[in-house]
This record gives C-alpha cells, structure tokens and sequence, in this order.
C-alpha cells in the first residue's frame, strides 16, 4: 500500500513536539521488592521482564546474572541459553545470528534481525548491521523478540529484534564493579564500571579492553569498548537520560577453509586472507536521547539517535567507508476502559537516515591500491505503527496491530556518473491472543506478517571487480506461531511452535570465498520449527541448606525449505543446522557452582542449495564453575570443548557444491579446547 512520505514525516515531527514535556500530571509509582525502582526512562529489570511476559508470543528475556559469570565475549555467551536463536562465533566477535532463519544464507554481518539498544537502533539505516559496539560486560539485560513480535519497538523483520539494555545507576547491580580476565590464546580482558545518583541526576560509565592472539592463524584481535549515560529527573513526570559509545575494533580475519581442511588443519588461515592481510577495522561513536514524559492519559517517549561509523576492511579489495546514520522515534503508550474492559494501546513512529561514502580500492597486501569504485550510499526510512491489547475478559487478551513502511534507498557511482533507486512500501498487520488462566502459566497464538529490504550489501553486488546494482524485492512472510510458557515450585518451560511462508526469500550463493555472496529472490519458501526450554531441579537440600541441582535443556528445530522451487524443489535451504540442542546439569549452593554442558548439533548444516555437501555432526563439552570468596567478590572458570573437538561452527552457501569449479572453501572451523579464568569484584 503506497504511504504517502509526507503524512509519515508529519507524524513523526508532530509526536516529537516539544510542549507536551509541561504535562505534570502525577501517576502512582510501583515498585518491586528485591529490584531497584529503576526511572522513567530505564524501567527496573523486574519491570522489564513482567512487561515482556505480558507480549503473546514467543518473547524471552535474559538478565545479565545467566552470564555474567562466563566469559561473555561475544553474543553468543549472552543468547547461548535461549530457544530459537541461532549465533555461532566464525572468529573474534564476527558471528552469525539468525532467528527462525533470518540471513539463513548471509556468510557475514548482520541481517533480518533488528538489533536495539536501550529500545535505540543498533542497525545501520540501510538495515545491516555488526555486533561490535555491544559488550556484554556492559548489559544489565536483554529480550528477544521474534519476528512481528517485535513491533511494539517498531521492527517488523522475519528474524524480528534483540533489545540490549544497559544498566544504569538505578538499575546497576553495584556502584562499582570491577572484572579481570584471561585464559588461552592470548586472551585477557579488564573491565570496569561506576556508577552514581546525585539528587535528581544519575550516571553510569563502563570501559571494556578485550585482547586475542587467536586460535586460528591471522586471527589477532583487540577490543576497546565504552558505553555511558547521564540521566537527569526533569520533575516527578519528565525525565531524559543521554547515552554515549566510541568503540574501536582491530580484527584480522583468517577467512573460510575447505571442509577438509576445517576438519584436519582447523588452525591454519585461507591464502587469501594471509595475501591480502584481511582484515576489519572500524571506529564507531554514538550518542542517543530518550526523554519520558506521564502524561495523565498515558505515557510518551522520544528517541533520538546519531551513529558514526569508520570501516577500514581489506578483503578482496580494501573497503573503505564513513557513514552517518540518524533517527527519531516518538512512542505513546496508554491503558484506559473500553465498555468496562481493560485495553493498552501502544503507537509510534520512526524516521531514521543515513548516508555511507563507499570507497574500494586494489588490496595490496592490506593497503589502499588504485581507487576501483567511489560510491554514496543513502538510506531513508519512514515508519508508522500501533499494537492495541483488549482484555476481553481478565485472564484473555486480544491483540491487533500493523506497521506501514515507505523505505527509500539509492546508490551514486561517481567513477561513472550512475545512479540508481529504488522505494520499498508495505503495510504489515499482527493479530494474536493471550491466554493467562493464572499468573504463572500463558498460552498464546499470533499471525503476522513480515517485510524484510534489501541491504546495500544485496544491492550492490561484485561484478567484474566493481560494484553493480541488483533491484531486488523485499522479502514477505507470513508467520503463525503457538506456544505455551510457564513456572512452578521446581522448573519452568518456554514453548513455540510457528510457521512461514515466504515471498521472495533473500537469499546468497558464494562464487569466491573472498568476494561477498551474491544475493537473489527465491520463489515461495517454508522456515519452520520448534523452539523449547525447560529447567527442573532434580533435588534440593541435599548435601547442604539451598542447594539444588538442576537440569536445563534448550532445543531448536529448524525445518527450511525451498517449495516446488524449478532448480532445488523441495531442497532445505542452506546455511543452518537443522537440529541444535544444549543440555547444562547445574549443582549449586549459596557459596558456588558447577555446572557441565552439552552442546550437540546431530546433523551438520548444509552448505549448498543442492544438498551435495554439508559441515560435521558433532558434541562439544564444556564446564563452567564458580566461588563466591567474600561479600562481592566471585572466581570464575569458563572451560570449552574439553575434548578438543573439530567441528564447523559456520558456512557461507553455494548454489551447487558438486558443479566443476565450484570452490567450496565455505567453512569456519569451531574453536579448539579452551580454559578462561577470571574474578569478578562488585562493591
């Protein structure tokens, strides 16, 4: 439905008017034992979690206790517990995260998940993205949001959204926190975090420097992260709180290996990457605005947002890149009665933008050669939603809701004086229902319909060493999903079963290991599966007063296909496992814990759309323990692979892996055995 570009930015500009910040209508604040109150812009963690469990789907929420005492490094330490999301670690922090099969196909970065933090796009406007500038020694929380689930924050993807959350000096679990780290492969890591109310102001800073030398060769990294925000008490209704980052990442990249060699040389690095130096450099900063205003009819929230993000990466050409991405995202939220019934409704909008100067040039050993492409990338995005929640009668709920998109996106050759664009518009609805029959047990069922755009890496593809613009489609899904979650005395379940079916599937193909993969519009696909957690304790009490042993298992079955497809049929699609199951038995006691698991992949994913070649099964062991020494203070043990498993973790995807010539070094081998020690020290 074509949505007129000046009625979305009226919305935006009017919900973002400055007036309605003199409201100073009071509303009763609630509170929760056991948590910090929190603020008006950063809610406490207990009130994030009842406001998440109150979303019919299959939301879940991870508070930064789960694995704070790991060694969090990437994000997959902070989603490795949760049903649903696939992220696998290729080298560094480069990993893969895919929800209900989001970038199924996507070898690199980020895409069709909107990655948040603090509710504020993480995402480049273009929508791709990295997960660079989110450290997990820096979260207090975080929530996932599958698919249209996620449209309360305004995202409307397949793969839906994934909330950070930061801590502040209202929500931080310590004043001061301090970390130290190392273990094998060169690795150390230091963080620190402080934080303070001073009246009606409050701050926050934490600083993270993370060093590698690698398992694999050529894979040397280092890490400097840092996340602040200053909040200021306007008055009993109004408050507003600054957030700042600057992160700075060196990482060389060891590239993908043939099967062979990722089973038996799983160490060493492709020629192509030891030729070339390839590697990734970036230098991002980024600075956000939220200010809250209660309202005697409700609530408003105004996001505001500025990225600047420097890539310096040498791969088959160095990629040379400075972009600035900018947003507003006006939010009001209300409950009131209608006909004696309670209803919520929620609406927004969102304007963000974004402009990248794309320069290439001949890689020559990791130095700029001769220019080969000036290119300006732009980026416009225009969004309107609303979701309304009608409790029909106290213990069942009725949701409804849509978003209306109009995205512009356009590319300047300025070697050739080419131009080129294209404008994506949709209107995606969500209809669903909460079943509560009491306060510790849901059922749910929801319908959605998703729309993801092409990024400028699908757009412009390599062709004769310079870039060239594919018009593809956007991708269309519609997604019906059942579960079930729950928690009583000894354990808890989380339950989802969904189905979609997809329009236009962006999917990719490598020609060249070394060259980004090209990107096409399949016919109609199917993505389903299961998606499950539980955790029960087994005995409690035994060996000593508040202990407990328990047993978790988390299980995703991913069921991807192409349908009647004229080249594949009725092939699976490649790029993810089928089968992915994580079993823990935890033993703990109020002075420690030890805690073995099991993580099993009984099919490996395959590698090309014609099922001729596909990564190893495998069983990696791992242990992680603990001892709480003193009042604040922890040591840790974070212990992989323990018996040195080779496997693949990752594949970038071919069309046929049997074709002649095809070149099938499209596998990143999983880490060796590791041993991370640490302490931990909060006063």
């Amino acid at each position: 439905m074509p949505i007129p570009k000046r009625a979305l930015r009226g919305a935006a500009l009017l919900a973002a008017l400055p007036g309605l910040a003199l409201a100073q209508t009071t509303l009763p604040t609630i509170e929760v034992e056991g948590q910090a109150a929190g603020s008006l812009t950063a809610p406490s963690v207990e009130a994030q979690r009842r406001a998440l469990e109150q979303t019919p789907a299959a939301a879940r929420f991870i508070e930064s206790e789960q694995f704070r005492n790991r060694y969090a490094f990437t994000l997959r330490d902070v989603l490795a517990d949760t049903p649903g999301v696939f992220v696998q670690s290729r080298y560094g922090q480069e990993l893969r995260l895919s929800i209900r099969g989001s970038g199924i196909a996507r070898g690199f970065h980020l895409r069709g998940v909107e990655v948040l933090q603090d509710g504020i796009p993480v995402n480049l406007a273009d929508g791709s993205g990295d997960f660079y500038q989110i450290d997990p020694l820096a979260l207090r929380s975080a929530a996932v949001y599958p698919g249209g689930n996620a449209l309360r924050h305004g995202s409307s993807t397949l793969g839906g959204a994934v909330d950070f959350t930061t801590p502040t000096a209202h929500t931080a679990e310590a004043p001061n926190i301090l970390r130290a780290e190392g273990g094998t492969f060169g690795t150390w890591r230091l963080s620190g975090q402080a934080s303070r109310i001073f009246g009606d102001w409050d701050v926050l800073g934490s600083a993270t420097v993370a060093h590698q030398d690698g398992w694999r060769q050529h894979s040397r990294s280092q890490y400097e992260q840092f996340n602040a925000n200053l909040g200021y008490r306007i008055s009993d209704n109004v408050e507003t709180r600054f957030y700042a980052g600057a992160y700075i990442v060196r990482q060389q990249l060891p590239g993908s290996l043939s099967l062979s060699d990722a089973l038996n040389r799983p160490r060493s690095a492709a020629a192509a990457a030891l030729s070339g130096n390839q590697a990734r450099n970036v230098w991002a900063e980024r600075f956000a605005n939220r200010t809250t205003v209660r309202l005697g009819a409700g609530q408003f929230d105004i996001d505001t947002w500025l990225t600047h993000k420097s890539l310096y990466h040498p791969i088959f050409q160095v990629i040379d890149q400075d972009g600035l991405n900018w947003g507003v995202a006006p939010r009001f939220s209300t409950s009131f009665q209608i006909g004696g019934l309670r209803n919520e409704l929620v609406v927004g909008a969102r304007y963000f933008a974004g402009t990248n100067d794309a320069l290439q040039y001949v890689n020559n050993r990791g130095s700029r050669g001769a220019l080969v492409a000036k290119g300006v990338q732009n980026a416009e995005n225009y969004e309107i939603y609303a979701e309304n929640r009608l409790w029909v009668l106290p213990s069942l709920a009725v949701v409804a809701g849509a978003k209306a998109l109009h995205d512009d996106r356009s590319f300047e050759n300025r070697l050739t004086g080419q131009s080129y664009s294209r404008t994506y518009e949709g209107l995606n609805p969500r209809l669903g229902l909460l079943f509560v029959p009491r306060p510790e047990l849901q059922f749910f069922a929801n319908v959605t319909r998703s729309q993801d755009v092409p990024d400028f890496s699908d757009q412009l593809q390599t062709v004769g060493g310079a870039p060239f613009w594919v018009p593809l489609q956007s991708q269309r899904a519609w997604t019906v999903e059942l579960g079930t979650r729950g928690r009583f005395e000894r354990g808890g379940w989380d339950l989802t079963l969904f189905r979609s079916v997809i329009r236009g599937q962006l999917l990719q193909f490598t020609t060249d290991p070394s060259i980004p993969a090209s990107t096409f519009n399949a016919g109609t696909t199917v993505n389903q599966g299961v998606e499950f957690a539980a955790h029960y304790d087994l005995v409690r009490g035994v060996l000593a007063e508040g202990d407990r042993l328990t047993l978790g298992q988390v299980w995703t079955w991913n069921d991807f296909r192409f349908r009647g497809d004229r080249q594949y049929g009725d092939n699976r699609i490649a790029g993810l496992p089928q089968h992915v199951l994580r079993t823990s038995l935890s033993y703990a006691r109020p002075e420690g814990w030890i805690t073995p698991i099991l993580d099993w992949v009984p099919e490996g994913a395959w590698a090309d759309y014609a099922n001729t070649l596909r990564g190893n099964a495998y069983m990696k062991l791992g242990l992680e323990a603990g001892l709480n020494i003193g009042r604040g203070i922890t040591l840790f043990l974070d212990a992989r692979n323990l018996t040195n498993k080779r496997y693949v973790s990752d594949v970038a995807t071919l069309a046929n892996a049997s074709a002649p010539g095809a070149n099938t070094a499209v596998f990143y081998p999983g880490e060796g055995r590791s041993v991370f020690v640490g302490t931990r020290i909060a006063f």
